[in-house]
């Protein structure tokens, strides 16, 4: 039992009473219930410090008049609060204006706490997922669609702000030598279209010696040009340069030529991935010795061992692949052989890579390749599922927020200081 006994100067004094009698299980799940209670109670005592006295308001020569306190439920995190809160309108009628909503930052008919925990949640799962997980691990009962709602509506203030609102990169310890900026699809079902490729970006920092110190996410869903997902990765790189204009900006790709014309605009370095380039000589020796394993495995070592170390022996590689690929054999056999020596000769340039680690700069996009599984397919591509475009961009958004460390909380600290709006 939870009774309120006082609120003074903005101080709630309650008292909880709880039976903690039988076994340990039911005690604590009696004691998150009371705590549920009371979170409850507090919260609405907290609700009624953002209302207004029920004086007429002026925004500019606009009168707004309360029509009189009008009782909402609001979700938290403990419970379902109950609170009569002024709702303004003006003499002509029309819309009507809630100032507690605004000033308390009510998304929907949430608090900002609950609204980030559920967001949060909805970024790393399904909504039955969640819903379940609210109810089993929190206690708290809430309608599948009031998630889903909720989450789209956190999505959209992400998207809305993205232009508007710079997230700071945190305090490292270290000078930043090297920016790595990447980037690679991954397909997912996009409802009435099929399998569309969406775009995972990654700027990570690293320091002198070559460890990486902090990475930056973006993810996008599918679109014909990719033109909102450069012009967002656009926005993030100019504001790292801002912050780190002395480091060396390098660009790691496979070997897609739409990945390089735009890193080639963005960085002085291009590197292709390592191991697309391991894996293209994988398939040109299974094709050159089907029938041998370890002619195979000893032909492909040497030669990944050269293409890292010996960058003047890729040229007796090339000439390799030619006698390869001249030799008689059937087409299909042929094949793998043929797309590594035009894959060898178009990006030759793009692999010193003996140089680039006396750099000490990255040589494979692995940080981007896990974004695409992490950001995309974790999250997008379970059995199943299919996704309209809008739902699917709104869940990359808030994912992206959460996997690049502390720009979630970040979010919420200006969500908590501006408020929002979709104006």
């Amino acid at each position: 039992m939870v009774t309120l006994c006082s609120v003074e100067k903005g101080v709630v004094t309650i008292e909880v009473k709880v039976d903690i009698t039988g076994p340990m299980l039911e005690a604590e799940e009696k004691i998150q219930a009371a705590l549920n209670e009371a979170g409850t109670v507090m919260t609405q005592e907290a609700l009624k410090g953002f209302d207004t006295d029920g004086a007429p308001l002026m925004t500019g020569a606009i009168k707004w008049t309360s029509k009189g306190p009008v009782e909402k439920v609001y979700q938290t995190p403990y419970g379902q609060a109950r609170v009569a809160r002024h709702v303004y309108q003006t003499s002509s009628g029309g819309a009507t204006f809630c100032p507690l909503d605004q000033a308390a930052r009510i998304v929907v008919s949430s608090t900002p706490r609950f609204a980030k925990m559920v967001s949060h949640k909805v970024a790393n799962n399904a909504t039955p997922v969640v819903q379940r997980d609210l109810e089993e691990n929190h206690g708290r009962h809430v309608a599948r669609e009031f998630v889903r709602e909720l989450a789209e509506a956190v999505g959209a203030i992400a998207q809305a702000k993205e232009e508007d609102w710079h997230y700071e990169t945190p305090k490292i310890d270290a000078p930043i030598a090297i920016v790595a900026i990447s980037m690679d699809g991954a397909c997912m079902y996009i409802n009435k279209e099929g399998w569309r490729e969406a775009m995972a970006g990654t700027i990570a920092l690293y320091d002198a010696k070559g460890e990486r110190r902090h990475t930056i996410y973006l993810g996008a869903t599918p679109e014909y040009g990719k033109a909102a997902f450069k012009q967002r990765m656009e926005r993030e790189i100019a504001h790292v340069k801002t912050l780190y204009p002395d480091a060396t900006y390098v660009g790691i790709a496979d070997g897609a030529q739409c990945n390089w014309t735009f890193l080639e605009a963005h960085t002085e370095y291009q590197i292709v991935d390592f191991w697309h380039a391991a894996h293209y000589l994988a398939e040109a020796a299974q094709a050159a010795f089907p029938d041998s394993e370890a002619e195979r495995s000893n032909w492909l070592e040497c030669h990944c061992h050269d293409l890292k170390h010996y960058p003047e022996r890729v040229a007796g590689m090339l000439d390799e692949l030619r006698e390869l690929a001249g030799r008689q054999r059937s087409k299909t056999a042929k094949e793998p052989i043929d797309r590594a020596l035009t894959y060898f000769t178009r990006h030759r340039q793009q692999m010193n890579y003996a140089d680039y680690r006396l750099r000490h700069f990255p040589i494979g996009s692995g940080v981007t390749e896990a974004a695409c599984k992490t950001l995309i397919k974790h999250r997008l591509c379970a059995a199943g599922m299919k996704w309209l475009e809008h739902g699917a961009s709104l869940v990359l958004s808030l994912r992206a927020l959460v996997l690049t460390p502390e720009r979630w909380d970040q979010f919420w600290s200006k969500i908590n200081r501006y408020g929002f709006s979709f104006a």
